[in-house]
């Protein structure tokens, strides 16, 4: 771990074949107005030009843009390799196709200076095309007012990587960041959030998330492996857990539904092993399972886990649906 410096920001991006949307999140951290500041940029084994205009960042600006290669494994990876090297007070992660807004800094700081105990600054966030246009502000539950990151994150992840400002003491604790390469960056708050973290939010827009088509670092292919999903619900169940969200409450029922959702979607892919698994979490989770979790449950057992799944519309349409992830607007559906 680096020397921290106080009153420095680090802002740590990955970048995989991106070199002309990250010379937009690189000069929207040059432009904040708070100072002192560092930017490191993680290559994830690029293989187009991003490396030379990396290195054209480094000689533009010596004292404040850093880098470092690593061969290609994913966002968590990358960033964890940054984080290694950040020397700053405060912590901030960026993804490469996304944007600042210049006071982000000096008004998150000053939220974290005033609430010395608080770990976590945030603000809105505004959705954009890939042109810069606003299409949403603000952009999923960043204009609401949160104490802490649970219940709502079994609902969704609220924010976006770019929305928080994390003191570099919580994100020692929150430890490495996680190799998997689909909402690595929830289950990273999910750590954040069984610290019972205490959140502030500075009332004012503070971050840019684009919309574009090109693909994204953290695309959805990777979350088709049942594995994966295995190992991120059983993480965000211990995380929850242990920030102590009980069974009853709607957050968590309605995270039950989606538990139950992906036992059914497992069981199609064939894998009866991750079904079982995420059967289980969805059982250990539930105050009272219902009738259809626990038809399922014995019908599977009997049948096997591939045919309940087929035969599981069916089986959904004899009982009636209690509050579950139907019933809860995802973050990212709604406009405050």
């Amino acid at each position: 771990m680096s020397r921290v410096i106080s009153d420095l920001v680090s802002t740590i991006i990955p970048v995989y074949n991106r070199a002309s949307m990250l010379l937009e999140a690189v000069d929207s951290v040059l432009a904040q107005t708070w100072r002192p500041i560092e930017i490191i940029i993680v290559d994830d084994g690029s293989t187009d030009d991003t490396p030379a205009t990396v290195m054209g960042l480094v000689a533009q600006h010596p004292d404040i843009v850093k880098t470092v290669r690593i061969t290609n494994s994913g966002p968590g990876p990358a960033r964890e390799a940054g984080l290694c090297l950040a020397r700053g007070e405060f912590i901030q992660y960026l993804d490469s196709d996304d944007r600042l807004l210049p006071e982000k800094f000096e008004r998150q700081v000053k939220a974290l200076r005033d609430h010395p105990g608080c770990g976590i600054a945030y603000g809105r966030t505004r959705l954009i095309d890939g042109g810069g246009k606003v299409l949403r502000t603000p952009f999923k539950w960043t204009g609401r007012e949160f104490d802490y990151l649970f219940p709502a994150l079994l609902v969704d992840r609220w924010w976006c990587t770019h929305t928080p400002l994390y003191r570099r003491t919580l994100t020692d604790m929150i430890g490495a960041w996680s190799d998997l390469r689909w909402s690595q960056d929830w289950e990273y708050d999910a750590r954040a959030g069984a610290l019972r973290t205490k959140l502030v939010s500075c009332h004012a827009d503070v971050s840019e998330h684009r919309m574009h088509d090109e693909p994204r670092q953290t695309g959805h292919g990777r979350w088709l492996a049942p594995l994966d999903r295995v190992r991120f619900f059983d993480q965000l169940s211990v995380c929850a857990q242990a920030a102590g969200i009980g069974s009853a409450s709607i957050e968590m029922r309605h995270y039950v539904r989606w538990l139950f959702h992906n036992v059914r979607e497992c069981g199609q892919l064939g894998d009866a092993e991750a079904a079982r698994d995420l059967f289980d979490l969805a059982l250990r989770a539930s105050e009272r399972p219902g009738i259809d979790l626990r038809a399922y449950g014995l019908f599977a057992r009997i049948v096997g886990w591939e045919r309940a799944a087929r035969g599981s519309e069916r089986l959904r349409a004899l009982v009636r649906r209690k509050s579950g992830m139907d019933s809860i607007s995802l973050s990212w559906m709604e406009t405050s």
